[in-house]
Order: structure tokens, then sequence, then C-alpha cells
């Protein structure tokens, strides 16, 4: 018995956990939420404008998180020279 937790019936399951019938029957029954596509999150615009590999050259080279390097370079304009140079001269405090 893993985390003391027990099956509707006092059972226990192989993995541990504990199953709520209900939602299983709903996940798999047709038009169920397996079968709902994933929610999409919108993107900022002006995220999706900038470019894989810029995005990708500041996270290497400043090893800086993805979000951090999209958001720096949309404050420069997605120049990738100006977030090089702003990222360069503002870390030499």
């Amino acid at each position: 018995m893993r985390n003391g937790w027990l099956g509707m019936n006092g059972e226990q399951y192989a993995d541990g956990f504990a199953y709520n019938k209900a939602k299983l029957e709903e996940a798999f029954r047709t038009g169920g939420f397996l079968e709902k596509p994933p929610a999409k999150v919108a993107k900022d615009p002006a995220i999706a404008s900038l470019k894989k590999e810029d995005i990708d050259l500041v996270v290497a080279e400043f090893e800086l998180p993805r979000i951090k390097a999209e958001k720096i370079l949309v404050e420069n304009g997605g120049d990738v020279k100006k977030t090089l140079s702003a990222l360069v001269f503002s870390t030499q405090s």
C-alpha cells in the first residue's frame, strides 16, 4: 500500500494509486476528454515573430531560460546583435 491509498472497495492497485470509476468511464467514452485535442495556448505575436535560431543562440551563449531569452529579444526588437550587446554590457556592472 503506497501513501495509504486504497481502491473503492479497499483493494490495492498495483501502481499504488486510487482511481475514480466515473472519471475513467468519462475518459474512455466516445467524445470523452481523451478524444478532445488539448487546448492551445495563445502565443504572443511578438514572440512568434522571433527566429528559433536567434532564441537558441541567446539561450546557449548566455545560459538563459528560453522565456527570458525571448523576452530580451522582444525588448530589443528581435535584433540579435542589439540583444547580444545589451546582455554583454548589462552583465559587466
